[in-house]
């Protein structure tokens, strides 16, 4: 995978304003209570090194999903007031997603983010595979590197695609076959073995002639659910399974609805939930067997507490495993947390979409805006700007 410039190429920064982009889109209480400032205070490392060099700081984030006008639901002062115990000296702006320029990748308002600032530093990994103005935006108009946390997105996850230890183990779940599908394709050409769970595992059991009952099945993939599984690559499938009977409703227990443990064949009517306690062990066997374990997507429905066993078997063996383990952001981050298991992981992704985008293709949007940038060193914008400061000067 190519490097991406670092902090260090920016460099003396005394006395110089910088603009870092993070991604602080923390989840809030009643909008106004951050309840994990984990994004927060994995962007400090870089906020403190330009600090600690004399730079002025300032960050700019997204919020939630505005749908670009100002929505006080949105704002992010929850954030800024956290920010401040953690690095008073820097100033936040408001949330990126009230311009509507923002997700259009609008250049103005790229300019007007770079206005005042003398270099631009990317340390929101979690939102780099979005082509918007504030992610590739930036180095059009400033010398740009990658921040500290961005760097070692780029560093480890480069890693399994160009030099896994092996045995090399890709575990996933979530919910659809086809919001995987580029990233199974890609990954079945680098892993020894895959390993699937989740809903996603029933569309690859009807694929091998099992009922699925109620369970989430995407019957215009089975085909090729059924190509991938006749395919060389070892793809494993839970061979037991937690089910929840008619009636039942998740995260709510009181409803009622029987809880029972199946084999690979669902009942009708019933709906299957997790994988079972066979299969977590199996797994299990497998992560521990591995050199190199990514793991994306919980096993079942681990929020409703009748269900996470699976997730919890399969964290807890990541947790326990010599191999180097990887935590692919999203649902997998926080199932990582929930189960106390995330500091014992080697690496956990900040972001979910974009840790699966650059294992898939190697590159995100806003990576080749930095290498763009520091491989021609000026642009046409950047030279105008340049002229017109010279011609002031003369």
């Amino acid at each position: 995978m190519l490097p991406v410039p670092c902090l260090e190429d920016l460099g003396a920064l005394e006395g110089r304003s910088v603009l870092v982009r993070v991604d602080f889109n923390v989840p809030l209480t009643n909008g106004t209570e951050i309840a994990d400032d984990l994004r927060i205070r994995a962007a400090l490392p870089t906020l403190r090194w330009l600090l600690a060099r004399g730079a002025t700081v300032t960050a700019c984030t997204h919020l939630g999903r505005p749908k670009g006008r100002p929505d006080p639901r949105y704002s992010v002062q929850p954030v800024r007031r956290r920010l401040e115990e953690l690095a008073a000296e820097v100033e936040l702006l408001e949330n990126l997603r009230f311009e509507p320029g923002e997700t259009a990748n609008d250049p103005g308002l790229a300019e007007r983010l770079v206005e005042g600032h003398d270099a631009y530093v990317n340390d929101a990994f979690g939102a780099s595979h979005r082509a918007h103005a504030s992610i590739v935006g930036p180095p059009r108009w400033l010398p740009s590197a990658a921040g500290r946390l961005l760097a070692r997105e780029v560093e480890v996850l480069g890693g399994l695609r160009d030099a896994p230890r092996r045995p090399f183990v890709a575990v996933l779940g979530g919910a659809k076959v086809s919001d995987k599908l580029g990233v199974i394709d890609a990954l079945l050409e680098m892993v020894d073995a895959l390993v699937i769970g989740g809903a996603m595992c029933f569309t690859f059991l009807k694929a091998r002639g099992h009922r699925v009952g109620a369970s989430l099945c995407e019957e215009s993939m089975v085909d090729h659910c059924r190509e991938l599984l006749d395919g060389p690559t070892p793809i494993h499938l839970p061979y037991d399974l937690t089910a929840l009977g008619p009636g039942g409703v998740l995260g709510d227990p009181a409803a009622g609805g029987d809880v029972r443990q199946v084999g690979a064949d669902v009942p009708d009517g019933w709906m299957g939930v997790d994988i079972g306690p066979g299969s977590a062990a199996q797994f299990g066997d497998v992560i521990h067997e591995a050199g190199t374990v990514f793991w994306n997507g919980p096993m079942g429905v681990f929020e409703d507490p009748r269900f996470g066993g699976g997730t919890g078997a399969v964290a807890a063996a990541m947790a326990e495993t010599r191999a180097l383990t990887v935590v692919g952001g999203g649902d997998s981050a926080a199932a990582a947390r929930r189960f106390g298991v995330d500091r014992d992981m080697d690496h956990v992704s900040t972001g979910g979409g974009a840790s699966l985008e650059l294992i898939e293709k190697g590159d995100l949007p806003g990576l080749a805006a930095l290498r763009q940038r520091n491989a021609t060193g000026s642009n046409a914008a950047g030279d105008e700007r340049d002229k017109q400061g010279g011609a002031d000067a003369t």
